[in-house]
């Protein structure tokens, strides 16, 4: 045969947000695919959600045989995502081959058996409905009912071989035993499939993370490695492709304001359209204030903003923002303001991320404010955090929305912290937020630590903050060591003339 002669393997797209991506165009169509995981780890559902993407996105029929939960359990158990099998059952789309265990009559071995009357049912059920995809729910629930481990390998190849021969998609379930080592419980599922998926569900330091793997796909690509996924109710699994990203951003030249006349003059005349900016600094040296007066100078130009706030509520946020001045309710009125508040205990760091992107899809803003990244990182684990981190800086550029995020820093002094180093190499632009302790007086210091792509203004600015909002004055002259948390003053200094000549510098 010449090469010429050798077609590439198709795809089939799952339908599953974010796995096509990482499956580059879904799996081998015409051949099994073995998906396999721990208890709770969402291999029903992503047997079912691969079943019902097939219906509601190329109108094409499905079989899932069932041999674990009744077809019943199941008709309520998907209905929770949205999908109604019961109504795409009574029109031919949705066909149930149960094989699950009848638990009113005792199991009786009496002698050589094999799936022979399950493949007779599962064949029959395909031709009758012309269902191109076959979804089996698990394999495990037949290997614990029949002993004879040789006999039932032997059916499941010829299951997928005769699902094979009529161009039939399929998915197979099978139960792991721990999240790392065997591919499945007996240790021969894998080698019935081409095709091998690995769903995790890793317990790391009292949190949940979730995670997809595709181990193999037979004579096709596809993306390696682990990637973050979640179980949304209203939408079903949904996978969070990160090295599908792609730096293919376009860069826009136009200035956009801070909300700040004075930070627009030390950013060189403003952020850029599309920038990430990050404002760190300890608790109450205006991180929020500078969130607000982002949003204020979106409004104030007729912009569309969006507000996600994970330590305070939005009567809070509002009652803050009256007190600078900032009129957030009517904004809100006319649709040019959504404010999301949320507890990051609410839900997993994935869900978050999957419900910020869904709010900008649907409001399509021009700025975004999230108050903070910190609170975030409270449940997260560091690997999954730094996952969020490039998630959501990917997509927030992707949409040409200028973001602001804020972040806290451990000490009062300054110093940095863990959210800075996650995000501090993603982001186009640093502002620094520090308390300065002078004679016996606490005082409040800004610098532009970093302007992605433009000149700025490199001196540490004193600032004042009342009812109008932020007023930043004069720089700091002759103190060395305040982004440190250290200052000291230099006796050398001009502005030092007149200070203790008994010592070269000392601590304010």
């Amino acid at each position: 045969m010449s090469e010429r002669s050798i077609e590439p393997v198709r795809k089939t797209a799952t339908g599953i947000p974010g796995f096509d991506s990482i499956a580059r165009g879904g799996v081998p169509a015409g051949r099994t695919t073995l998906v396999a995981g721990t208890p709770g780890s969402g291999k029903t559902v992503f047997a079912g959600q691969f079943l019902a993407a097939g219906i509601l996105d190329e109108q094409t029929p499905g079989v899932f045989v069932t041999c674990e939960e009744s077809p019943a359990d199941l008709r309520r158990n998907l209905q929770a995502f949205g999908w109604p099998v019961e109504e795409w059952e009574a029109s031919g789309w949705w066909t149930f081959v149960d094989a699950s265990p009848d638990i009113d009559q005792e199991p009786q071995e009496t002698g050589a058996y094999d799936l022979g009357g399950l493949i007779a049912r599962v064949f029959g059920a395909v031709q009758r409905s012309g269902a191109t995809r076959l979804a089996i729910d698990s394999l495990g629930a037949m290997f614990s009912r029949f002993p004879d481990v040789r006999q039932v390998r032997w059916d499941l190849f010829r299951i997928a071989g005769q699902m094979k021969r009529l161009e039939i998609t399929t998915v197979m379930t099978a139960e792991r035993e721990a999240e790392y080592g065997l591919v499945a419980r007996h240790g021969v599922e894998e080698f019935v499939a081409d095709n091998v998926v690995i769903l995790r569900n890793i317990l790391e330091a009292e949190t949940r993370r979730r995670t997809v793997e595709i181990l193999k796909f037979r004579g096709t690509n596809h993306q390696k490695g682990e990637y973050p996924f979640t179980i949304l109710p209203e939408s079903g699994v949904v996978a969070i492709p990160l090295s599908a990203m792609e730096l293919t951003q376009r860069s826009s030249e136009l200035r956009i304001t801070s909300g700040n006349a004075d930070l627009d003059r030390m950013c060189g005349g403003g952020f850029y359209r599309d920038s990430i900016v990050l404002a760190s600094g300890a608790t109450g040296t205006g991180k929020t204030l500078m969130a607000t007066e982002f949003i204020a100078g979106g409004l104030a130009v007729g912009e569309r903003c969006l507000l996600f706030a994970f330590e305070e509520s939005r009567d809070q946020l509002i009652r803050n923002a009256r007190g600078w001045d900032v009129q957030y309710e009517p904004a809100e009125a006319r649709g040019d303001l959504q404010i999301h508040c949320e507890y990051p205990e609410s839900a997993g760091l994935e869900d978050h991320l999957i419900r910020i992107k869904q709010a900008i899809d649907t409001f399509r803003p021009h700025r975004i404010a999230l108050d903070s990244l910190t609170a975030l990182e409270r449940v997260a684990t560091p690997r999954g955090f730094r996952e969020f981190v490039i998630a959501l800086t990917s997509f927030t550029k992707d949409r040409e929305t200028a973001g602001l995020f804020t972040a806290s820093t451990p000490s009062l002094m300054g110093g940095s912290s863990v959210t800075e180093a996650h995000i501090s190499t993603l982001t186009d632009s640093i502002i620094l937020l520090r308390y300065v302790e002078m004679a016996g007086e606490v005082r409040r210091g800004l610098t532009v630590l970093k302007m992605r792509g433009a000149a700025h203004e490199k001196s540490i600015r004193q600032f004042r903050i009342d009812h109008r909002g932020m007023h930043i004055g004069d720089p700091f002259r002759g103190i060395e060591g305040i982004l440190e948390g250290h200052p000291n003053r230099i006796i050398d200094s001009p502005s030092a003339a007149g200070r203790d000549p008994r010592s070269s510098h000392y601590c304010e």
